[in-house]
């Protein structure tokens, strides 16, 4: 059935932090879409809520029932149940991994730009950062792996990958994640792949996703792969994530550092993942062939109307990350948001300043909308 991506659905005045944090903004920032989670989802939460009890909740079976056929569908990966653990969101997940293997004074290790979180949750492990930005090699950002070797210590203990990239739309292909994890395996780092993204490639015969979850052993036993269905039907707010964790001795020590800091799952939460791994898939196609048309009209729109303005080419992702270097602005997103009036992630937050990202996941006419704004500011 054909889905509907170009109706604009109002979300100011909703309690949604993209457009009502700053509501004098258009905003173009926060990783969520303004489309219409797929229908099949929807109705799996009209038939739970019709329920009427939201008591405690635990993954019931056919969540895990769902988990465990995307993952060998999506992933060739044949997972025992025991290895998942189910989590209220990924940004938890990273910081769970810090407190997990970091001791006070140790350090998380990761590559930049990268998701902010990435750059923090190492304070809730009392830990260090090491940052090492990724290298461009001609063709493609990619990892800059002699500054990796210079970099790390031996009180460096996990490693934070995000694959597909955000902010900058990479997929990383099968020799360099083997080789980031033997670089993990050499250094004595567990490996922390937040694979969100891995559902949301542009194109899949050209850019396959190579998941932690396929490295051979045992490069693969001192790995934490975290998935979540939120980024790619439009359900972050409902908080569901999940690790797959295949070292018993990891997966205790991850699980154990949750104390009683983390709320219980919501209800509802389960059964819109449920739907999304067991019917999402007509939907997620039709996004994503949306999705590559708004990436060209964006591309189309920058090389003929903002020339100074230089997108990555992604391969994943409804993210697209602008270098603004050749402008003299002091910070980017700030002069937009003056002069142009739209609410944009800060390249700062990524650890790169000069740089900008604009969220393209909107019915295509608001895109273009928010394109015509920074033209006008630009002159």
């Amino acid at each position: 059935m054909p889905y509907d991506f170009n109706t604009i659905i109002p979300r100011k005045g909703t309690g949604c932090i993209k457009f009502d944090r700053r509501p004098e903004l258009d905003p173009f920032w926060v990783a969520d879409m303004d489309f219409a989670s797929a229908p099949e989802i929807l109705d799996a939460l009209h038939q739970r809520v019709d329920h009427g009890i939201f008591g405690y909740a635990q993954p019931h079976e056919g969540l895990n029932e769902a988990i465990l056929e995307n993952l060998s569908n999506r992933h060739g990966s044949s997972v025992p149940v025991d290895h998942i653990v189910h989590l209220g969101g990924l940004v938890p997940a990273l910081s769970l991994a810090a407190r997990a293997f970091c001791s006070p004074g140790e350090a998380v290790m990761t590559c930049t730009p990268v998701y902010p979180p990435f750059l923090g949750v190492h304070n809730d492990a009392k830990a260090r950062l090491i940052t090492v930005d990724h290298a461009w090699d001609g063709q493609r950002w990619t990892f800059d792996w002699d500054a990796m070797e210079s970099a790390v210590t031996e009180h460096t203990k996990v490693f934070l990958l995000c694959n597909p990239q955000n902010p900058l739309g990479r997929v990383f292909d099968e020799a360099e994640v083997t080789r980031l994890a033997e670089f993990c395996d050499k250094h004595d780092l567990v490996l922390v792949s937040d694979e969100i993204h891995c559902d949301l490639i542009l194109d899949e015969s050209v850019t396959p996703h190579q998941s932690a979850l396929r490295l051979p052993e045992p490069l693969r036993s001192r790995t934490i792969t975290l998935f979540s269905p939120s980024k790619t039907w439009n359900i972050a707010g409902l908080g569901y994530a999940f690790a797959v964790i295949p070292d018993d001795s990891i997966r205790r020590k991850f699980c154990a550092a949750r104390g009683h800091t983390l709320t219980e799952i919501n209800a509802l939460s389960y059964y819109a993942a449920e739907a999304a791994y067991r019917h999402g898939e007509p939907w997620r196609q039709e996004l994503l062939a949306y999705l590559r048309g708004n990436r060209a009209a964006f591309d189309t729109f920058m090389a003929e109307r903002l020339p100074s303005l230089k997108p990555v080419s992604a391969e994943a992702t409804y993210l697209c990350w602008v270098d603004a270097s050749a402008h003299d602005w002091k910070n980017p997103a700030q002069f937009l948001e003056q002069e142009a009036g739209l609410f944009l992630s800060d390249g700062a937050y990524f650890n790169w300043p000069q740089w900008f990202r604009f969220n393209i996941a909107c019915p295509r006419p608001r895109m273009i909308e928010g394109l015509e704004k920074i033209a006008r500011a630009i002159g």
